[in-house]
């Protein structure tokens, strides 16, 4: 994937594979900290000798230095070869004093940077504006991302669907309770045979989906809403899918029925709202409100947060959430973001109901990248 190229100087030193600024220019997997430095138009990689030859053929740099070469360099002047002296020298060689860092730059290496000399600009987030609006060929990669996490979601509804209904009113599976763990082990297993990485994924059943990031434990009863949020990495490109689905093996009760029913409104509007130009934070209120309206509100009630109290949606990338928002914040949607649409209803006594999709904003609308249909009971 190319990227487009920007006239900075720039100075990044992280691992890739946790660091979304330094994974985007570069497009390098790696697990530990290597020094990435933009001249102008050019960019530089610096390597360890472990990871220098794989560089050279898979990064998008100019070129490749290997660390040892420079640490040599540092010594025969007298000096320890510590990553700052050795991030000095490169920048002396590229005759460069001042550059851009993001402001996740670790506190330390920029206090020692300091000492010798470097002088570091602070640059708010999002550290490469162009992330944000997603090139074709990235669409594409959360597109498959996508797709896998809808293989995921798949081999998990099978899976509820090959449980019996208990006379004590719990699911079971080869002569045991089904479990929200058993779940998520059938997810997690589909989506690695996807080529893709999963990580905290939600199988949450009832009360237990009223705090949404709770990924679920125990025994799963029937005729109670599951909340399955799934959100793999792609091994290949590092770019995240993100699917929420609220189901349940059995029948669901008159008043979950309505909740869904809200809720699954409010996803459509969700969608009828986004386009180039869109106010996110008006987009959230309108949903906001339409719960509201039909007596589902929210706020503190038992001790927990209960009604509506995350955002609408976020931007999804190199990173699960991203800028734009689509939430209390305020923000401007444009063509080219790839956001989720989420809203959700919580109430202790019901469970938990969310529903997620991923559009990506058009200039005149929304385009569904999902495809998994929507519904409640299995």
């Amino acid at each position: 994937m190319a990227t487009a190229r920007t006239p900075r100087n720039v100075l990044l030193y992280a691992a890739s594979e946790s660091d979304a600024d330094i994974l985007y220019p570069t497009g390098f997997f790696a697990p530990d900290p290597f020094l990435f430095v933009q001249k102008g138009r050019t960019r530089v990689l610096v390597m360890s000798d472990l990871e220098r030859d794989r560089a050279r053929h898979q990064a998008r740099v100019d070129r490749v230095i290997p660390w040892s070469g420079v640490a040599r360099r540092v010594e025969s002047a007298g000096q320890k070869a510590t990553a700052a002296a050795v991030i000095a020298r490169v920048l002396r060689d590229l005759k460069l004093r001042r550059v851009e860092v993001p402001r996740r730059f670790p506190l330390g290496l920029a206090m020692e940077l300091d000492a010798l000399g470097v002088r570091l600009d602070l640059v708010d987030d999002p550290f490469w504006p162009e992330r944000e609006a997603k090139r074709p060929e990235e669409v594409r990669a959360v597109t498959e991302a996508l797709r896998a996490a809808e293989a995921g979601l798949a081999a998990g509804l099978d899976a509820l669907r090959a449980c019996r209904i208990g006379r004590d009113g719990f699911l079971r599976r080869g002569g045991r309770k089904f479990t929200a763990e058993d779940l998520r082990a059938a997810v997690n297993t589909r989506i690695m045979a996807e080529g893709c990485v999963p990580a905290h994924t939600i199988c949450a059943p009832g009360d237990q989906a009223v705090d949404p990031h709770e990924e679920g434990h125990g025994p799963i009863r029937a005729h109670t809403p599951v909340v399955m949020d799934i959100f793999p990495r792609s091994e290949k490109t590092g770019y995240f899918g993100d699917l929420t689905r609220t189901v349940v093996r059995g029948r669901a009760s008159s008043r979950l029925q309505e909740v869904y029913a809200l809720v699954h409104e409010g996803v459509r509007l969700g969608h009828r709202r986004i386009r180039d130009g869109a106010d996110g934070q008006a987009i959230h209120r309108e949903i906001q409100a339409l719960f509201d309206a039909r007596g589902y509100r929210t706020g503190v009630a038992q001790g927990r947060m209960q009604g509506f109290f995350h955002g609408t949606g976020h931007g999804l990338g190199l990173e699960i959430h991203e800028a734009p928002s689509i939430s209390t914040r305020p923000s401007t949607l444009r063509a080219g973001h790839t956001v989720t649409v989420e809203p959700g209803l919580y109430y202790l006594g019901l469970g938990g109901v969310r529903i997620e999709d991923v559009a990506l904003v058009t200039k005149t609308g929304s385009r569904n990248l999902t495809r998994v249909p929507k519904f409640l009971e299995l």
